[in-house]
């Protein structure tokens, strides 16, 4: 039996497949459910920002009060019993779910601009998580805002969380910023302790016959692990920080080139929401099989040998993939 285990953030965990904050998470049974199946640890779903704020509840009770005055309120502003359950809620099932399973437990705070909110790193922690996720969901609208502007918000966050709890802190990270190994470089020397790679923006679609926006949630494919498995691949070897891969993680062989890539851990969501949590077996088993076939021993042996630093040609991620591309066409 090959060794499945590996590091992440400072955790040892007895093999790369993570679930990632989804609704599976929600209840200690489903939590329980997750370890069965084989996961090496478990990202609770997030604790959004406007769930702490005082201000963006009372916004919240002006928009129940005027919520049929436009289609639009209905949807994207549902009542405050529709949200996940509250700050103290979230806390609670923390500890519960430390108490029913041995694998580490990462919280998720999900924010946008600096502010007490983050004060909740430091409960989330006091009730027993191992490590944080944090989730910048960021959507940039207004025309003053430039790419600096966005980046110190980032940074930001990551150091108002980091003077708040002990515990590891993970960043999730946007696929956009327009120079993205420096801003790494920036978050890894800010004191990030992992970098989640990549955040999938959920587009909203349009409603032709309504004239409304509407939300729209579309489950990953394996194709779209391409983009961050190029970046963890760039990114091996040059940031102190773990690298975690998410989206697009369907299959074993997805796994592996994950990790090949350079990834500590391999995050899944939309596998499982599609095929139910046995599908973590099924990656965990498909990861053993794999490697014993093409005899490696150790998910550590397999570390980064297809990054960018231990390819034969490092150019393949660069420009001369485009040029490579456009011309195999035929």
């Amino acid at each position: 039996m090959p060794d499945l285990a590996t590091r992440y953030m400072g955790l040892s965990l007895k093999n790369p497949i993570v679930p990632s904050a989804s609704p599976l998470s929600k209840k200690v049974s489903g939590i329980r459910q997750m370890e069965d199946a084989g996961a090496a640890a478990i990202t609770m779903y997030s604790l959004f920002e406007e769930q702490i704020d005082l201000e963006a509840l009372a916004q919240h009770d002006f928009l129940e009060q005027t919520v049929f005055m436009s289609a639009e309120a209905t949807a994207y502003f549902p009542k405050a019993a529709d949200f996940n359950r509250g700050p103290d809620g979230y806390l609670e099932l923390i500890r519960e779910a430390k108490g029913a399973v041995d694998i580490p437990i990462i919280g998720s705070l999900n924010g946008v601009t600096p502010g007490g909110w983050t004060r909740y790193a430091r409960l989330i922690e006091e009730a027993g998580a191992d490590a944080l996720e944090l989730n910048v969901y960021l959507i940039p609208p207004r025309t003053d805002l430039s790419s600096e502007d966005v980046e110190s918000t980032y940074l930001e966050i990551l150091r108002d969380v980091k003077s708040q709890a002990q515990i590891p802190v993970a960043m999730k990270l946007s696929p956009f910023f327009s120079a993205l190994p420096h801003m790494v470089q920036r978050l890894d020397a800010a004191g990030a302790d992992a970098l989640v790679l990549f955040n999938r923006f959920y587009q909203p679609d349009f409603d032709l016959e309504e004239l409304a926006v509407t939300p729209n949630l579309v489950l990953s494919r394996s194709e779209e692990m391409h983009l961050p498995l190029r970046w963890i691949a760039i990114l091996y070897g040059h940031v102190k920080a773990s690298l975690a891969l998410t989206t697009g993680v369907h299959t074993a062989e997805d796994v592996v080139k994950a990790i090949m890539a350079g990834a500590d851990i391999a995050n899944v969501s939309s596998a499982l929401l599609e095929r139910g949590v046995p599908a973590i077996t099924d990656l965990v088993d498909g990861l053993a099989q794999w490697m014993t076939e093409h005899e490696y021993e150790s998910v550590a042996q397999m570390k980064g040998a297809l990054s960018q630093r231990n390819v034969a040609e490092p150019a393949a991620f660069e420009r001369a993939n485009y040029m490579k591309v456009l011309g195999s066409w035929q």
